[in-house]
């Protein structure tokens, strides 16, 4: 034991003496995790810790129709008061200004002529299409996508409710006309009435959010869902598979530059040495990982949650990327071969985990495959953890993390022996 701690301690130290190293450790998952932040808007003045409340959206309404006023209600009403921002401004230049100064996430601009554009005609044109309704206009800001997103979903959210309104009022018009029931001349007057009973009924708001409180922890405290608690465990994640490829290709580069032989021609078994190689790729990784940790909570006030749950996920996912990184190293012939198999597999994980593209969006074949990462069950825990879960929320994925690592690394042995890697 006390030669697999040596040996483990000492390639340890060697990785942390090497500056490029430390520069793809550390830095470059901070400044991927800090620009990821910018982006989703997470730093943006008024978006709050989360990004996704108080988003500071500009109002331009030049509808002087009932649906110009029920927009801007609905942006305005009680059930988007914790989620919008929203002001009003009379020129749709000072509202896209606004937007271009970063003082607002998007300006949303009602058409002079959206309410009449909805009003149906007397005759029915070729083909039985209805026309194109006056579009209103979503000024979106590049440098907060995620809150603009947010708002362009409700305004889309708003206008099929009105296009669905608008074209079953002209079909409704259409035939009574057709059967004789209403007069051409009838129909200007009767469209409003048709038009209010068909997108929604007196008193009843357009666009309704339904919030469900979670009380899982017992405070009754909601916890808000932070991008960063997102990206950032999705970086680290993504770049531990990268410090664990490091460390089965310096296992690789010692038996070339024949420091492995001489370090098996002493009183020390292979065993031993695996074991000592495998612990400084685990020091590595979990140090790695640990400094992202704490270092993200001081700087950007991130909340990881339960100190214990987290130390316990860290060490778990930590020991399952390990086991990849040993399997790597027993697949590969050199140490280039590891570096570019390693750079795959950090890619291809990162993508699979989720940390750019939400898990839920894939095939559901593609969220199984996913699976076979550590990424994936780590940044699902980390996520549960971040929302306000405790040890035991996560630890069917800590199950599945140890398991991994325990059938990486007998694997790994296997191909060890057959390869005669730590033979000489």
């Amino acid at each position: 034991m006390k030669k697999i701690l040596v040996i483990g301690l000492k390639d340890f130290s060697l990785i942390w003496r090497d500056r490029a190293a430390l520069l793809l450790l550390l830095a470059a998952p901070f400044v991927l995790t800090l620009g990821l932040g910018f982006v989703s808007g997470r730093f943006a003045a008024g978006s709050g810790r989360a990004g996704l409340s108080d988003i500071p959206v500009v109002i331009v309404n030049q509808d002087h129709g009932q649906l110009g006023q029920a927009l801007v209600n609905a942006l305005s009403s009680k059930d988007l008061a914790g989620l919008l921002a929203p002001t009003t401004a009379g020129d749709p230049a000072a509202a896209r200004g606004q937007v271009d100064a970063n003082q607002a996430a998007a300006a949303v601009i009602v058409p002079a002529e959206f309410s009449t554009s909805t009003r149906p005609q007397p005759v029915p044109a070729p083909g039985g299409q209805t026309g194109p309704a006056a579009a209103i206009e979503v000024y979106a800001n590049p440098a907060q996508p995620l809150n603009a997103s947010v708002v362009q979903a409700i305004v889309q959210s708003f206008a099929s409710q009105v296009e669905t309104g608008r074209v079953s009022t002209q079909v409704t018009v259409q035939q009574l006309v057709a059967h004789g029931l209403v007069s051409p001349q009838q129909v200007a007057a009767l469209a409003p009435a048709v038009a209010q009973r068909a997108t929604a009924a007196e008193g009843t708001p357009l666009i309704r959010v339904s919030v469900q409180q979670s009380d899982a922890a017992g405070s009754g405290a909601v916890p808000q869902v932070d991008a960063l608690a997102i990206f950032a465990p999705g970086m680290a994640l993504m770049f531990l598979m990268y410090t664990v490829s490091y460390g089965g290709r310096n296992l690789l580069a010692e038996r070339y530059a024949g420091t492995l032989a001489r370090l098996l021609g002493t009183p020390t078994s292979a065993a031993q040495v695996l074991g000592g190689k495998l612990f400084g790729i685990f020091l590595t990784g979990l140090a790695q990982v640990s400094v992202l940790v704490v270092g993200t909570s001081l700087l950007f006030q991130l909340r990881w949650g339960d100190a214990l749950a987290v130390a316990a996920l860290i060490v778990a996912v930590t020991a399952a990327a390990t086991g990849w990184g040993l399997v790597l190293a027993a697949v590969a012939r050199t140490p280039a071969q590891v570096g570019s198999l390693g750079t795959a597999l950090m890619l291809v994980f990162g993508m699979l985990s989720g940390a750019f593209i939400p898990l839920s969006t894939f095939p559901g074949w593609l969220q199984t495959l996913a699976r076979i990462s550590p990424n994936a069950w780590g940044l699902e825990a980390f996520t549960t953890l971040a929302q306000g879960g405790a040890l035991s929320a996560i630890a069917p994925g800590l199950a599945v993390l140890l398991a991994m690592a325990a059938a990486l690394f007998a694997a790994a042995v296997m191909m060890f022996r057959r390869s005669q890697l730590l033979k000489y």
